[in-house]
């Protein structure tokens, strides 16, 4: 009887149900991910990986922007050509790698696809390069 009421409460308010399902999928979403990108860390948590662990830095921000400003020792590879040129920072799979882009935006989906291809310990640059710069860190052109 209660499997009726259910199914009858469902189909008499098909467009509420629908506004409930697609608001909860939207406060799960950025929580799953977060969880595929990987953590976010700040400069300072970035300065430490570097310094104590020797922590791989990849910009995938493309050339240009690249050569304008990025952070010391930085490995350029532009988002777009990750996939097929990762096999170039493979030694570093079991190392923190820590990704940076201007914003944040790219460094999530490059993080996603380094964690499907293997690498262990990938971390965000929060704020990405323009954080790096209003901490006054340095920068190298």
């Amino acid at each position: 009887m209660a499997d009726v009421d259910i199914l009858k409460f469902v189909t008499d308010n098909k467009y509420v149900v629908a506004v409930a399902f697609v608001s909860g999928a939207m406060l799960v979403w950025p929580a799953l991910r977060r969880a595929v990108a990987g953590a976010t860390i700040s400069t300072l948590q970035a300065t430490l990986l570097i310094n104590q662990q020797n922590a791989l830095v990849l910009d995938v921000r493309e050339a240009a922007e690249y050569e304008k400003g990025h952070m010391l020792n930085a490995r350029n590879i532009p988002l777009g050509e990750l996939e097929a040129r990762a096999g170039e920072i493979d030694k570093h799979k079991a190392k923190p790698v820590i990704v940076v882009c201007d914003n944040g935006s790219r460094s999530g989906r490059a993080a996603t696809v380094l964690r499907k291809l293997g690498f262990e310990q990938v971390f965000r640059l929060g704020g990405g390069i323009g954080a790096w710069r209003q901490a006054g860190l340095p920068l190298e052109k």
